[in-house]
């Protein structure tokens, strides 16, 4: 161990910024140092703050947590989106902050940590998974995530990712099978696919889409109970996508599909796929029996009408989402949308999100009283003294979704799997018994 390196991680930012947390914490520890969450803790000297950098509100989060730690006088390593995004600007800003390192550099945390002044950003992000490192795992439960790929080929007008974190790169199947593997071997019950865009998994290693294939492989690994995939694109969600969904029984029937809008003129303006979304949705409903989808929507964008925002509306009380979230337009730069004209007032796109909110808000709740007298199948998280035991359905992902309450009287351990009677529920979550 090394002497006196106690180093705090702060963590901010999606699922997918979270396994880059997990891996600086794997290339730390194999280096010698201990790691901790608690970054106020007085024997840390040094900390390292992952940010984000996706919209305004995640970056003044990840700013308040550099001041924080400067006003404590901590040693600072900022990692990701947000050194990434601003480059030099920021190293001029911060001149307190010790190091800066970039999403694709990662791989330099330990040499960040152990300098009086780092700073590794890369021009142009090309990040790689580093397979040779075993991550840390911030998080141990009956769930983690997977990072599958990383980086965007689309060009969607209001998102910067592509600018953070370059072109597509798969992982190899055999990578990937191989981390869930180990992950199995601890005891983690649901792995949790993901990337920018899952649906493209592979097209850049196998010249086509072939996350299919990776769910065949996957769907063989014996104590693997439940596989999720999240942030699927409509344009490549195959035939063969679809056919998994269906066939292989560890692949839990939710689909999560953030469509963004519903009116094409709107979609051309974000320059994401004019299809026909009614069409598309209800062909997933028909083939897959009993699937959950969960999208998401973007209110405020420059333009948008009230026409085009009723649109949006009667779309959404149509379709009956089973999970949605709607987020207001966020203006960054150098994006397509940022000198697109007119914009949308905050006043207005918080009223058309808290809409749309209320509206979802009223279909959740038919749907979950719908199941009461009901069987689901529900993995466990925490079990309680108490006799209560907090788990989520196949229909719920980690800490977007709802959850389900169970009261018992009998052993239950986290991560195993159990069929509860749903005996009340709310707009959120369910209430059941076993």
């Amino acid at each position: 161990m090394k002497k006196n390196k106690l180093i705090g991680i702060i963590h901010h930012g999606c699922a997918k910024n979270l396994v880059d947390t997990e891996l600086m914490l794997g290339m730390l520890e194999n280096a010698g140092y201990k790691t901790t969450l608690d970054a106020d803790d007085e024997k840390v000297k040094t900390v390292v703050i992952n940010t984000c950098s996706f919209i305004h509100d995640a970056e003044k989060e990840s700013i308040k947590s550099i001041f924080s730690m400067i006003e404590k006088g901590k040693k600072i390593i900022v990692t990701g989106c947000l050194p990434q995004k601003h480059k030099h600007e920021l190293k001029k800003l911060l001149w307190e902050v010790s190091g800066f390192v970039g999403t694709c550099d990662i791989k330099d945390i330990v040499k960040a940590v152990e300098s009086d002044k780092f700073y590794n950003v890369s021009e142009n992000p090309c990040y790689i998974y580093p397979e040779d490192v075993q991550r840390a795992q911030i998080t141990v439960g009956s769930s983690s995530y997977i990072k599958i790929a990383e980086g965007c080929n689309y060009s969607c007008g209001y998102c910067v990712i592509p600018q953070l974190r370059g072109k597509y790169q798969s992982r190899k199947i055999e990578d990937i099978v191989k981390e869930a593997r180990m992950l199995a071997d601890k005891g983690v019950a649901e792995i949790i696919l993901i990337a920018q865009d899952t649906t493209s998994y592979g097209i850049d290693l196998y010249s086509k889409p072939s996350l299919d294939k990776l769910l065949y492989e996957l769907n063989k690994i014996e104590n693997i109970s439940w596989i999720r995939v999240l942030y699927a694109y409509p344009t490549n969600f195959t035939q063969n996508l679809i056919d998994a969904y269906k066939n292989f029984d560890k692949v839990v029937k939710y689909i999560d599909i953030p469509l963004q809008h519903s009116h094409k003129d709107v979609l051309s303006r974000m320059r994401r796929p004019v299809i026909n979304q009614e069409e598309f949705i209800n062909n997933l409903r028909k083939q897959i029996k009993d699937v959950v989808i969960r999208t998401t929507f973007i209110v405020g964008y420059p333009g948008e009408t009230e026409e085009e925002f009723d649109n949006l509306f009667n779309f959404v009380k149509k379709m009956k989402f089973d999970r949605l979230g709607v987020f207001e337009y966020s203006r960054e730069k150098n994006t397509y949308s940022y000198n697109l004209k007119p914009n949308v007032s905050a006043r207005v796109k918080h009223a058309r999100k808290n809409k749309i909110l209320k509206l979802q808000k009223e279909i959740s709740l038919k749907r979950n009283l719908s199941f009461i007298s009901k069987k689901v199948q529900c993995i466990i998280e925490e079990v309680h003294d108490n006799g209560l035991a907090i788990a989520r359905s196949y229909a719920d992902a980690p800490e977007v979704d709802g959850l389900v309450y169970i009261k018992t009287k009998q052993h239950l351990t986290p991560s195993q799997i159990v069929d509860a009677e749903v005996i009340d529920a709310d707009s959120y979550d369910l209430i059941a018994e076993l």
